[in-house]
């Protein structure tokens, strides 16, 4: 895993094997980060990253300058990765947070500028993510939701919904508020 963008960029990084992840490739991401530095000035947002796992989309948003990054994944050895390279690499802007993603999204009081979740891809309720986060208004104005999934899973449906851009097996679904 690297960092392709920022201050930290060239950094490479490696998870144990023994975590259960599986981090968007350099391609995916690089194209995500294409679209969203398009997008937004990336170092006034405040982002969530659910299902964080190694944490690989969160140090790219804390190496770009994000206002805030908190990372939210279950996994007790992923946040103590996530924590310790945090730390490493010097990002306080970053909080790591051990806790269920949908736990997380119902109790959250918080708003941010961009929620990506990468959930297992055997996850059947990653359905459920955009309604739990457009019924608690947990974006700011203009802010997006961006799901990463297999890309047999088809999510052009549910409310919300404006693009999806596919990478081989992985999809990236956008949502953001109609105004």
């Amino acid at each position: 895993m690297r960092i392709i963008g920022g201050n930290k960029r060239g950094i490479i990084l490696h998870a144990p094997a023994s975590l259960p992840v599986r981090p968007t490739t350099d391609r995916a991401k690089e194209s995500l980060f294409n679209i969203l530095e398009n997008n937004f000035n990336i170092d006034d947002l405040s982002i969530l990253e659910l299902f964080a796992g190694t944490g690989n989309i969160s140090y790219e948003f804390a190496s770009r300058g994000a206002l805030a990054v908190l990372s939210v994944d279950q996994d007790a050895s992923c946040v103590k990765f996530m924590k310790e390279t945090s730390s490493k690499l010097d990002f306080q802007s970053m909080e790591v947070r051990k806790q269920d993603a949908f736990v997380f999204l119902k109790n959250c009081t918080e708003n941010f500028d961009i929620i990506f979740g990468d959930a297992p891809y055997a996850l059947s309720r990653v359905t459920e993510i955009p309604a739990m986060v457009f019924e608690k208004k947990l974006l700011k104005p203009n802010g997006w939701l961006i799901l990463e999934h297999a890309s047999m899973l088809r999510l052009n449906h549910l409310p919300h919904f404006f693009e999806e851009r596919k990478y081989g097996q992985s999809t990236f679904s956008f949502f953001k508020m109609n105004n």
